[in-house]
């Protein structure tokens, strides 16, 4: 029987031991599992109750959804060939504005922590989640994809010092080519840059390159690539969101979603951890939206 693994997403994703969804997109890894729970700040605005109404259409418990009265932060995409660029409205929203006194106290059964995306660069709610992964992350599986966008930052001396401290306390990173020459501005290659991030402490970066695949770099030295699914892209929006919620399902599927047990990754698991996150990936991008799929379409 396949494990029972809790995700628990905000615009940091907080997973634990059974399914859950992202506060911006359709559920991810809870397509792949059953019984998915919800927990983020959702806007009480019709945006937020669209986002209620996705999650409960998808079979999702939202009952640990807490509400704010700030707005939903919205994004507006462009397609381009099925290549995606956004125009971001954040200013005020319920999870920027999040404070490090609101994060909750988490509870045993969560078992990991995933942070991402633009939460990480706009204040208040980037400190409120530094603060979350200081305080929760010693005991818990930590993932960070820093998606970076550079137009949220405002101080970059200040994001990239939270950043690398995140990352350090990181067990994996999963960055893609354009992010690594960000967060690494050097003449080195990128393998060499994704190598770098893994001093600090981290036992695993996932670099990757589109189309040319992905390559993960363990603590260990160990170097695995796997290739891109060829498919007609349609819609690149949800890509990476989806191949990250693919690479959490599949360690937990093999009972490796914890500080030990990826530290401890060898090369052929991890073969078939980015495998699987490479599959949903090119699902997600041959069809329209972001829109991952169910378990019974793998």
């Amino acid at each position: 029987m396949r494990p029972e693994t809790r995700l628990l997403y905000e615009e940091p994703l907080v997973p634990g031991r059974s399914p859950e969804t992202n506060r911006n997109s359709p559920p991810r890894v809870a397509y792949f599992y059953a019984a998915p729970m919800a927990y983020f700040y959702a806007a009480l605005d019709m945006f937020g109750q669209q986002l209620r109404a996705g999650l409960a259409a998808a079979g999702v418990d939202a009952s640990h959804v807490i509400s704010s009265d700030r707005p939903t932060t919205l994004a507006f995409v462009k397609l381009q060939d099925g290549q995606a660029s956004y125009s971001f409205f954040d200013e005020n929203s319920a999870g920027r504005m999040v404070k490090a006194g609101q994060m909750p106290d988490l509870s045993a059964q969560v078992s990991a922590l995933y942070f991402g995306g633009i939460s990480l660069a706009c204040q208040p709610g980037a400190e409120a989640y530094a603060a979350l992964l200081a305080r929760e992350g010693t005991t818990r599986a930590v993932m960070i994809d820093p998606n970076v966008r550079p137009a949220f930052i405002n101080d970059a001396a200040r994001y990239r010092a939270r950043l690398n401290r995140m990352m350090a306390a990181a067990d994996i990173i999963k960055i893609s080519d354009e992010d690594l020459d960000w967060i690494v501005p050097s003449d080195l290659s990128l393998a060499q840059k994704a190598k770098s991030l893994l001093a600090p402490g981290p036992s695993l970066v996932i670099l990757t390159k589109g189309r040319d695949g992905a390559t993960g770099y363990l603590g260990g030295g160990d170097e695995v690539h796997v290739p891109s699914q060829r498919v007609t892209v349609v819609d690149t929006v949800g890509a990476g969101d989806t191949f990250n919620a693919g690479v959490l399902a599949a360690l937990s599927d093999c009972g490796a979603l914890d500080k030990g047990a990826i530290a401890s990754l060898g090369p052929q698991k991890l073969a078939r951890v980015l495998e699987f996150g490479a599959k949903v990936a090119a699902v997600t991008v041959a069809r329209a939206g972001a829109n991952p799929p169910w378990a019974n379409e793998l």
